[in-house]
């Protein structure tokens, strides 16, 4: 029952570990001390709390992910529902899991503790985020690294492989976007549905028999993919990030007020594909380049032909920018530039009070902010080393993450757009110890280069990680320019 945060009576990022949100949303009916739902619950209040303690069941909770309703039994009321209430019935079945395995739980947890910690970081964050070792002075992001979603979807993934010991277990896509996890489930054989060879984006599920197991990833999956599998006799565990429903259920509510999703996303990107799947009418914009391009036909007009050329990729089967462009909602992918996503909003708003003046624009346009958390959280450390830059003298900034990670992406941009010299691995081993870097760009290319200009002197550099990267990695790659250091100096 995800529901705990989904309505925020548990708060995303709520410090408790992965089997603490497993353990609190195991029974579909939980006790929860007289909690309630805190609008806008800010990250330092979680929980209202009084002396006696109130049954909570979640499977009443109107609105929730959760909620109970009278089963469909016909193919017309089935066809009648939205694609949410379809989601929610697939949700309930007894082949579906979201909540974990209990009796695994104590196993994995020793299993990602021995993976992913880091005494390094640990003692970067017990020392102010700075250390000094071998003639180089890091300085760590004040938040960086896995987020509670990500690690609540490894958690749920490993403990998948444990319960179903004797089945063949399939994922969807990547759990995360990260080279270290997915090898992980991999060497835990693990069956990566691939795409078909057309280019068309659909996947062989022909390879998931009955019985099989099959994990959804952390981004979600997409509606048709979860009918399919609701429709297969297979057990189906769900780890998407509770964000990113939060998101389907905000384009659910855009349907049921008429208007159009605009999606501030990549439209190929795994969340996204997820998302438009629930949607009726959308376009999606990656950029406000893309945002302008739409509101400018919103005033103008324009032609039509090439705006769905431009935008083929992008939108709703049968979209028109004619009559589809009228009333909008925004919704974004998760891990998208915030600030950009604001601006966006501020577009779309002050064009609809342009095109209907300001007393009918609220009829035309509506926005939530489903940016998560995490990302924010994220983005905010980084400004804060970006402009601290000159005061801590810092060299260079390293980005430690999936290279195919949309929010690592955007932790990059801050410091590229800053001016400051920036670099985004994936992996430890893109460190050479010839003193190069093997790193991907603003603009997506991999590219090797020189990378500490000067050995001969101290270095001080910031480091911060996506929300999908685990703290080992970080220490491997810091251990990587520690030794490129000492190597230096025991060569003079």
């Amino acid at each position: 029952c995800i529901a705990l945060v989904e309505l925020e009576i548990v708060h995303p990022e709520m410090k408790l570990s992965p089997f603490a949100l497993l353990a609190i949303t195991t029974t579909t009916s939980a006790t929860v001390s007289s909690a309630f739902v805190l609008p806008q619950t800010s990250s330092s209040t979680f929980l209202r709390t009084a002396s006696t303690e109130t049954n909570f069941n979640l499977g009443m909770v109107p609105g929730s992910d959760t909620s109970t309703s009278t089963p469909i039994t016909t193919e017309e009321e089935q066809k009648a529902l939205s694609k949410k209430a379809q989601r929610l019935q697939f949700m309930k079945s007894d082949q579906f899991y979201r909540n974990g395995f209990k009796e695994v739980r104590k196993d994995v947890e020793d299993v990602m503790e021995n993976q992913f910690k880091s005494n390094l970081v640990d003692t970067l964050k017990s020392n102010s985020f700075v250390i000094e070792r071998e003639g180089v002075r890091v300085h760590l992001a004040s938040d960086f690294g896995f987020c509670w979603g990500v690690e609540r979807s490894i958690a749920l993934a490993y403990e998948a492989v444990k319960h179903f010991p004797d089945r063949k277990v399939h994922i969807t896509n990547e759990l995360i976007h990260n080279p270290e996890v997915n090898d992980n489930l991999q060497a835990m054989e693990v069956n990566f549905i691939e795409k078909n060879a057309d280019g068309q984006g659909g996947k062989d599920f022909s390879v998931v028999g009955e019985k099989d197991v099959v994990i959804l990833p952390a981004f979600g999956a997409s509606f048709e993919e979860m009918k399919l599998f609701n429709e297969k006799d297979v057990e189906v565990v769900d780890t998407t990030c509770p964000w990113v429903s939060k998101v389907w259920n905000t384009v659910d509510m855009h349907q049921k007020k008429g208007l159009t999703s605009v999606i501030h996303g990549k439209y190929a990107h795994e969340e996204t594909v997820a998302t438009t799947s629930f949607c009726e009418d959308y376009i999606c914009v990656k950029n406000m380049d893309e945002a302008k391009m739409v509101t400018d036909y919103i005033l103008n007009g324009g032609d039509k032909a090439a705006f769905l050329e431009y935008f083929k990729n992008a939108v709703s089967e049968g979209f028109d920018p004619d009559t589809m462009l009228k009333n909008l909602g925004l919704a974004n992918q998760t891990t998208m530039y915030k600030k950009e996503t604001r601006a966006i909003g501020q577009l779309l708003q002050k064009t609809m009070m342009e095109k209907y003046g300001p007393v009918d624009a609220d009829k035309h346009y509506m926005e939530f902010d489903t940016i998560c958390d995490a990302t924010q959280e994220r983005q905010d450390a980084v400004h804060e080393l970006v402009e601290n830059a000159d005061k801590l003298g810092l060299d260079f900034i390293l980005v430690v993450g999936g290279w195919d990670s949309s929010n690592t992406a955007h932790l990059l941009e801050i410091p590229m757009n800053a001016g400051i010299r920036s670099f985004h691995i994936n992996r430890a081993e893109c460190i050479s110890a010839d003193n190069t870097i093997t790193h991907r760009t603003m603009d997506g290319e991999i590219v090797t280069e020189p990378f500490i200009t000067d050995l001969g002197k101290n270095v001080v550099m910031g480091v911060t990680s996506g929300a999908s990267t685990p703290d080992a990695a970080v220490q491997d790659s810091l251990d990587s320019i520690f030794m490129l250091s000492k190597l230096a100096g025991s060569d003079e």
